[in-house]
């Protein structure tokens, strides 16, 4: 090995003097190897010795490069087939001794110890080991590192006298550092964040492996540790004051952009990103060509049609003028003709699995939109949980992701729904799960015709619904709503509900049934011949 302790930070000068270190020996140790021997050429180039261990430091030879085995620095071959490799008094010596601590330095020197400068580490792929459903608990403890984070944890500790490196997207810069310094020397800066970065990712690892071990045992365990990472700076929050991000939890698969391109358009808000979610999961539920239209978390137009533009028109006729600036989300791509109707109002945002390029052209003429293309929607997965913040903790459920089978509802009028009547109520009822309660959806032809959310009460939910349609569509609304279908998110806890809709037209209404005054309801669709469905689930959406 080529210094001596004597010579550890001896150099002074200018970068010595604002903090700056001399990296002149390095330990690589990673499991994911991407651009690991590029990064390793360059420090070498810079006189940087390399230590390494197993697979990393056959990678690094193979790659040309002179390497000294840790076991060499340590003077102990690995054992327990490799779970014992880095666990050594002597490596982590020169890894956590204070470079201003005399006592310290003399130690090393007594000890024939040469520090490490700099740390790269990454760690056994628990995570995505864990992903797979069929993985068995031994391979899953194998994957989860020891050394690997014990060495981060101890350079990180040490940032003051080692720099540590967890992350190949931090190679380039790392090097271009040290290559402008003239000299290999890394700023206090550069390492205090590298120290940030490295706690971060243990303290993302042990939460996984918590999660996983916990989940083991119950669902809603006593203990839950959740990591999450930054996905995107958002342009403001809910108010244009707020600061905001997006995070993605770590132990999810995918995220709410996972997939997605930004084509066009401003930066997205904090608003922006919870209308797109709530847009995309309803889109998500339609097979046919789909139109949803958000407006502050609400769905306020939702259609289906023989193509993209019958689809838009006829979610927009809901409710123009709430559509008006709305969050809009396509099942399948864009073509022109969709896209002259769309460049004709204003739109936040729009979102679709693919533009034709002379549609994508007519929407970036207009530069505020935000236009996003997604490969795919996945569904949500089962595991995941939806959790609600409240003051001084967070609420947490499984995901009201259960579908309601057309098999599992009963008929419990004594006028039995047709099948377009089944087909109405089974569309209201899609778009109802999506909104927020109490909520209710009123129905025909593959369209919305009113929306009622938010409100205190039930009836008042449905009178803003009728209301709703009324306004949008002048004289014809009449015409609509006769033979329409009514969804309720809950129960009607008394007849008025169904007996208001039924009034404005409604001939089919599907609600979840269990108020004790349930045969009321009935009762009153009984006497006017209209058709009652029990689904025999609530969809609350607080």
């Amino acid at each position: 090995m080529s210094d001596t302790t004597a010579d550890t930070n001896s150099e002074v000068d200018g970068a010595e003097s604002a903090g700056a270190i001399r990296v002149r020996r390095a330990l690589i140790s990673v499991s994911d190897k991407t651009g690991v021997a590029d990064f390793a050429r360059a420090l070498a180039a810079l006189g940087v010795e390399i230590l390494s261990t197993g697979g990393t430091a056959t990678a690094l030879r193979d790659a040309g490069l002179e390497v000294t085995d840790v076991s060499e620095f340590t003077g102990q071959e690995e054992i327990l087939d490799g779970r014992v490799k880095t666990l050594h008094p002597r490596l982590h010596a020169a890894l956590l001794a204070r470079r201003d601590e005399p006592a310290h330095m003399d130690t090393l020197a007594a000890e024939a110890i040469e520090p490490i400068d700099l740390v790269a580490v990454n760690l056994y792929p628990f995570e995505q080991t864990v992903a797979d459903e069929d993985v068995d608990a031994r391979t899953a403890i194998e994957n989860i590192d020891i050394g690997g984070p014990t060495m981060i944890r101890a350079a990180a500790k040490n940032h003051e006298g080692v720099a540590v490196v967890v992350k190949p997207e931090a190679y380039d810069a790392v090097i271009a550092e040290l290559e402008e310094s003239g000299g290999a020397w890394l700023s206090a800066t550069t390492r205090h964040w590298l120290a940030n970065e490295a706690f971060a990712q243990t303290a993302r690892y042990d939460a996984a492996i918590s999660r996983w071990f916990s989940m083991s045992y119950e669902d809603f365990p006593e203990h839950l540790a959740v990591a999450y990472e930054k996905v995107l700076d958002l342009s403001y929050g809910e108010n244009p004051h707020q600061r905001a991000a997006l995070y993605s939890d770590a132990s999810a698969r995918s995220h709410i952009l996972s997939r997605v391109q930004k084509l066009h358009g401003k930066a997205l808000s904090f608003n922006n990103v919870l209308d797109l979610d709530a847009a995309r999961s309803l889109c998500a539920d339609f097979e046919p060509p789909a139109c949803v239209i958000v407006k502050h978390n609400n769905p306020c137009g939702v259609a289906i049609g023989d193509g993209l533009a019958e689809a838009h028109r006829k979610a927009r006729a809901c409710d123009p003028m709430s559509a008006y600036g709305g969050v809009l989300a396509f099942n399948r791509p864009i073509d022109v003709e969709l896209a002259e109707e769309l460049h004709a109002t204003f739109v936040e945002v729009v979102i679709a699995p693919g533009y034709d390029d002379e549609a994508l052209a007519i929407l970036q003429q207009k530069e505020p939109i935000r236009i996003l293309s997604e490969e795919e929607h996945r569904r949500p997965d089962p595991a995941e949980r939806d959790y609600k913040r409240v003051q001084g903790g967070v609420l947490i459920q499984e995901l009201d992701d259960q579908a309601d089978l057309r098999e599992s509802m009963e008929a419990v009028t004594q006028t039995k729904p047709s099948e377009a009547q089944w087909d109405d109520m089974l569309f209201a009822w899609t778009v109802c799960r999506r909104v927020r309660s109490n909520a209710i959806v009123i129905a025909k032809d593959g369209a919305t015709l009113g929306i009622g959310a938010g409100q205190m009460s039930r009836v008042d939910s449905v009178r803003l619904a009728v209301e709703k349609c009324r306004e949008a569509r002048g004289q014809e609304a009449g015409a609509l709503l006769a033979e329409s279908a009514l969804a309720s998110d809950a129960y009607f806890p008394f007849a008025d509900g169904p007996e208001l809709g039924i009034q404005a037209g409604v001939t089919a209404v599907i609600q979840p049934g269990g108020s004790i005054r349930d045969d009321e309801g009935v009762a009153a669709c009984d006497a006017l011949g209209v058709a009652m469905v029990f689904t025999r689930h609530r969809h609350f959406r607080h």
